[in-house]
């Protein structure tokens, strides 16, 4: 890993503002007004979130969803930790539980505040809602990200993870060619940063500018990347002794980076960066996690590079897509490819290990699949991202009757019913038939269906929330 400082940068440099555009309009340049950037425009203000750059299309209501986000963790730690002291407060608790029981309240505990600490520009409103609240409020960033996201990355990434983050960037070296140089460059998903700064420090960019939607990961990338020191706890998946339940890591970089790396905060489908700046566009594990198909991201990342940039992916094609059709292949990511307007240059399939924490029993490896794809020309028109429709947004016009919606109300209504017929009195037999009264369900079908779902819900009540 790189441990020398990286020379000062070449003149040429570009400032950061130039590699920026407006999330909102995708084509003004963002002017940095003292502490926060504008689009003249749109003559909007885009607030840092204390000294990182808040660049989302909708910077105060993305601010709301992500308080909402992190109040909900902390009332999950709260929570947690009243259970650990219950469960303290029990009679007959064997030493080593108690032990354990003790090392992870007082870790929940101090978690929280350190939290709270670095996300303190977060936290600008009053005291956040009951748990219960933040359940039931589902806000529009990516359903998938929360504030604990990715958290072990951190760890990773900053304390234990020197194998695994070498073999991240040498993957990138190969498909970067000999030598690697990547100019002016974009890396999208950032998450906790280490590769960002192994690319930067390695001395392979002029500039490079590191996209992560979720402001926790963002902040310590940045704070590390600049030289600071910051203690956090991991809670390893599976540990290894009982010490390892909770463990205060002290995360810290091997030099600072210097100005030409530089972290945003923002969404890689509405990239607020400027069209054409790029020479490369590095996306690791990344493409098959976002929430759009293929071929429209494809089209993106190309609307970012110069003729001639290219495009350095790894990590899985796992797609998840509702739409069963942009589940894809390899040939048919390849398709896509030069559908918007690239060639594949390199490609190869590595083994890597990937989150083996020396703290915990869980580890594994993958065989990621990288490639560079350069781009030939342009591709056609880049669709505009829309995260919902307009009767959602503006409120003014009817709701359409969605298949979905339809299935999902029919199942809220015999959800409410269930629940309201546990009162802890009434057995499963009892509950079974009170729904064939109602006719929600055949006699034949009552009994086996109900029993599922409770099934369901205890487990889902003994499944733990990991951190």
């Amino acid at each position: 890993m790189p441990t020398e400082p990286r020379s000062e940068p070449e003149p040429t440099e570009p400032p950061l503002a130039a590699l920026l555009a407006c999330p909102r309009c995708d084509r003004t340049p963002l002017e940095r007004v003292e502490h926060h950037y504008h689009c003249a425009g749109c003559r909007i203000d885009f607030p840092d979130l204390g000294t990182l750059p808040w660049l989302f299309a909708e910077p105060n209501a993305s601010r709301d969803q992500w308080r909402e986000r992190f109040n909900l963790l902390l009332s999950q730690l709260g929570r947690d930790v009243g259970t650990l002291a219950a469960g303290l407060a029990g009679r007959d608790v064997p030493a080593a539980t108690r032990q354990r029981l003790t090392l992870l309240r007082d870790a929940y505990q101090d978690h929280a505040i350190r939290l709270q600490a670095l996300l303190a520009p977060l936290l600008e409103r009053g005291p956040g809602n009951a748990y219960e609240f933040y359940l039931a409020l589902k806000t529009r960033l990516p359903v998938e990200q929360g504030i604990a996201s990715y958290y072990p990355n951190i760890h990773r990434d900053w304390a234990w993870g020197e194998t695994e983050n070498t073999a991240a960037l040498r993957v990138v070296e190969h498909c970067a060619g000999s030598p690697p140089a990547l100019g002016n460059t974009a890396l999208l998903g950032a998450g906790a940063g280490r590769l960002a700064y192994d690319l930067y420090a390695a001395g392979h960019c002029t500039r490079l500018v590191a996209l992560e939607i979720n402001p926790l990961l963002a902040t310590v990338a940045q704070a590390l990347a600049q030289g600071q020191t910051l203690e956090l706890y991991e809670f390893p998946l599976a540990p290894r002794c009982l010490e390892d339940h909770a463990l205060l890591r002290s995360l810290t970089a091997p030099t600072a980076a210097g100005d030409g790396l530089s972290f945003v905060v923002g969404d890689a489908l509405r990239a607020p960066l400027a069209a054409q700046a790029f020479d490369t566009v590095v996306t690791p594990w990344f493409i098959d996690v976002v929430p759009e198909n293929f071929a429209t991201l494809a089209a993106r990342i190309n609307h970012l590079l110069k003729a001639g940039g290219r495009w350095i992916n790894f990590g899985s094609l796992s797609f998840h897509h509702a739409d069963i059709r942009d589940r894809l292949s390899l040939p048919e990511c390849l398709e896509a490819l030069e559908d918007a307007g690239f060639t594949p240059d390199v490609m190869t399939d590595t083994e890597i290990p990937y989150m083996c924490s020396p703290a915990s029993r869980h580890g594994r490896r993958e065989t990621v699949l990288s490639w560079a794809a350069v781009k030939q020309h342009r591709a056609g028109r880049v669709p505009k991202y829309t995260a919902l429709p307009d009767w959602l947004v503006r409120g003014s016009e009817p709701i359409p009757l969605l298949p979905g919606f339809q299935a999902q109300a029919a199942a809220t209504r015999i959800h409410a019913f269930l629940m309201a017929q546990i009162d802890g009195r009434r057995s499963l037999r009892e509950i079974a038939q009170a729904l064939v009264s109602q006719r929600l369900m055949s006699a034949e079908e009552a009994e086996p269906a109900l029993r599922s779902f409770l099934i369901r819900m205890y487990e889902d009540s003994r499944r733990a929330i990991t951190y």
